[in-house]
């Protein structure tokens, strides 16, 4: 018999609560929705309880209330993030809490709204929720990003189809997508994960130098890589040895550049959904590490705020290979949502780096970090630049080069 829609928002709930956030008894689980998800959110507040969970905090939010803030409210307001507000979220890191975040906006709510709103709130929030942040920077915490259909979201990725139609369309596309349509989803999971141990030895095997990338967009950039970076990809694990997932789906395997040694120029393949608005085709040109010149086909303004955000927001935070082969890439669907296009594509993002991915850097401070090329900021973004043409070569210190990607796909 077919499972109905409510027994696979069931199974879904339990796969991102067991399997994603990994959610231990007695621990506490954060959960950030829009209002358009109760169906999914009330499975999860059942499953994480029945796991153990020791509270259930929902921070529910409306997608076009939010957009009224920024339309309403002055500019300098953005830049006061509420006390109560930083205390629950310091206070949920610091008691150990895992975070789920379920993702489902509009891709245009907040097309031309005044993007300097936008740049003040990621920076006061970044502010004053450090122990927030850092709790998930720095491994202290588990947190894990899931996907949802809502009707506005699924209007947009199938505007041909009526609106019922459409939003089960994208939710078929996301079970599909985060290996949630089978019998046993956190078995499919479990072999997902042995799936990125391979590549990621060899890379780390490698140790290069630098990566070169080029393509018939225009894109020819060598990205300088640190002495101690490391490759992840898949799960991760705490410092004290929780295991997770932090994107459900992910297909990607990643480190963080040296910010200080990237050089050329690169070109975007894919739309970029930042905070519900829309950038295309974005060209970026570094020199010495940092962005010099840039620019955008389609909404250049928030482009703009992205790179000026912060000194950091000028540099590199990390490069993630994914190939053309990637089973969300092959579902055809453009999903105007960074959680699932990022995994469709290769791809670089502005701003902070990942401690993770330096040897030794979950016990160092971001001074240090810094100091040996890993990138800080408030922000961090992924836009997309892989094409089925793109080829990357690994560069050794000694100049040689051995072929890594070519035509979108690995070169081993």
């Amino acid at each position: 018999m077919a499972e109905n829609f409510d027994q696979k928002l069931a199974k879904y709930a339990q796969l991102a609560v067991k399997t994603g956030c990994n959610l231990q008894p007695g621990q506490e689980l954060y959960v950030s929705a829009d209002v358009t998800q109760v169906q999914l959110v009330r499975h999860v507040v059942r499953c994480a309880y029945e796991a153990g969970a020791s509270n259930v905090h929902v921070q529910w939010s409306d997608e076009v209330v939010g957009r009224m803030h920024y339309d309403y409210k002055p500019a300098e307001s953005f830049s006061e993030f509420p006390e109560w507000r930083a205390m629950l979220l310091n206070g949920t890191a610091k008691r150990g809490a895992a975070a789920l975040f379920i993702t489902s906006e509009d891709p245009q709510i907040m097309a031309g709204v005044d993007q300097q709103k936008l740049t003040n709130w990621v920076i006061a929030s970044n502010k004053a929720c450090r122990d927030w942040r850092d709790g998930m920077d720095f491994g202290k915490n588990v947190w894990c990003i899931i996907g949802a259909a809502s009707p506005a979201w699924a209007r947009q990725v199938f505007p041909e189809l009526p609106e019922d139609e459409a939003v089960a369309k994208l939710w078929d596309a996301i079970l599909h997508t985060a290996r949630c349509d089978g019998e046993d989803p956190a078995a499919a999971w479990s072999d997902h994960e042995k799936s990125f141990h391979e590549r990621k030895d060899w890379l780390n095997g490698q140790h290069f130098d630098a990566l070169h990338y080029s393509n018939g967009l225009g894109t020819d950039i060598t990205i300088g890589l640190t002495e101690r970076h490391v490759w992840e990809g898949g799960g991760e694990v705490t410092v004290d040895g929780r295991f997770f997932f932090p994107n459900m789906p992910t297909e990607e395997i990643f480190t963080t550049p040296d910010r200080r040694r990237v050089e050329g120029t690169v070109v975007s393949s894919m739309p970029l959904n930042h905070d519900g608005a829309l950038v295309e085709g974005i060209r970026i040109t570094f020199k010495e590490g940092r962005a010099v010149e840039y620019s955008a086909e389609k909404g250049g303004e928030v482009l703009a705020q992205i790179i000026e955000t912060d000194e950091g927001s000028h540099f590199l935070g990390e490069v993630a290979l994914v190939p053309v082969t990637s089973p969300i890439k092959q579902t055809g669907i453009l999903f105007l949502n960074t959680l699932f296009d990022e995994n469709a594509s290769c791809h670089f993002a502005l701003g902070m780096g990942f401690p993770e991915c330096y040897e030794g850097g979950r016990q160092m401070s971001k001074e240090e970090l810094l100091r040996v090329g890993v990138n800080d900021s408030a922000t961090h973004v992924d836009f997309m630049l892989g094409t089925e043409d793109l080829s990357i070569d690994g560069i050794k210190a000694d100049g040689t080069r051995v072929p890594v990607f070519r035509n979108g796909d690995w070169a081993f």
